[in-house]
């Protein structure tokens, strides 16, 4: 009965994990209404922690507030939470699939950790075996959230430049910021599908009727790079002053492809020392036992053969 029941069990957490993991990386977003959210909460002088405190009627908005319940667990929501920000996945429910990734994975490992172990062992020993199910659950999904992050980040900095020319020459051609940004999203949509998400959420944002300053200051806090950075506060300054944006773009780009191929020569002087850490631990035991195990066996046949020998005699 207990074997079905432990089967049946985890089945459904791994079920409910695999769900969990791809609702997860569902990249929808609707910024106008993010926008209304943010409007909504502002009225009520509330913050996204302060509305992770509140029991919601939602099951995601219960599932995070019982969650919340737990001492210290807010803190490690909204750094989760800017996390996902960071590495581009920004759905409403994105924080809640992440908890209950996070929550499964966790539960699963503890109990393959616990039943893999032998059934006559001692109940303490049982349970200091499950700590290392216990960090690697605990740290393994943050890791895997930090790798996306800081992949997003990658594609986000190597579309910059290509971006930022395309935006200059179509401000030279006499367009509005927004209407230059929306057809530069439009023509980058299927080439650089990240940087036109965002400055699309830009657009979005403004039309919805956010300061602009304030969406690019967003951007920066969602992005987390500092050429988006510089790329914000040129855009707030030119549109302040009344200063000409096009040409600043133009040089800005330039910039930035230097800046990229700086980061490319980086790369290539480090493959160098990786490949000398790699050619360590892989290659060279494997060329060590080629040579020396042959010599070593017939070195002991021969003495096999000498010590036969000997007391043949």
């Amino acid at each position: 009965m207990i074997p079905a029941l432990f089967f049946v069990f985890s089945f459904a957490v791994v079920a409910a994990l695999l769900w969990s993991g791809f609702q997860l990386l569902q990249p929808q977003e609707n910024p106008l209404d993010d926008r209304l959210d943010e409007l909504v909460s502002i009225n009520r002088g509330g913050t996204a922690a302060q509305r992770r405190r509140q029991f919601g009627t939602g099951f995601w908005e219960r599932f995070l507030y019982i969650i919340n319940l737990v001492p210290g667990v807010d803190g490690i929501l909204e750094e989760s939470e800017m996390l996902l920000r960071q590495a581009g996945l920004r759905r409403r429910e994105a924080l809640a699939y992440y908890a209950m990734f996070n929550l499964l994975f966790l539960i699963a490992l503890l109990l393959a950790s616990w039943f893999v172990q032998p059934d006559d062992k001692p109940v303490f020993s049982r349970m200091l075996g499950l700590a290392p199910a216990f960090l690697l659950g605990w740290l393994l999904p943050k890791q895997v959230l930090y790798r996306l992050m800081k992949r997003y980040r990658n594609k986000l900095q190597e579309s910059l430049p290509d971006t930022v020319d395309l935006l200059g020459i179509v401000l030279g051609t006499g367009l509005a910021l927004d209407q230059a940004l929306t057809r530069v999203c439009e023509e980058m949509q299927f080439i650089y599908p990240e940087l036109s998400a965002e400055f699309f959420t830009v657009v979005m944002q403004v039309k919805a009727g956010q300061d602009r300053s304030k969406a690019f200051q967003q951007l920066v806090r969602r992005t987390g790079i500092e050429d988006i950075k510089s790329l914000a506060a040129m855009i707030i300054q030119s549109e302040r002053f009344g200063t000409s944006l096009s040409q600043a773009l133009k040089v800005y780009a330039d910039a930035l492809r230097s800046r990229r191929r700086l980061r490319g020569e980086a790369m290539v002087g480090k493959a160098g020392i990786k490949m000398v850490l790699a050619t360590v631990v892989f290659i060279l035991p494997v060329v060590f036992i080629i040579t020396l195990v042959p010599a070593m066996l017939t070195m002991l046949n021969n003495l096999k053969g000498g010590i036969g020998a000997s007391a043949g005699r």
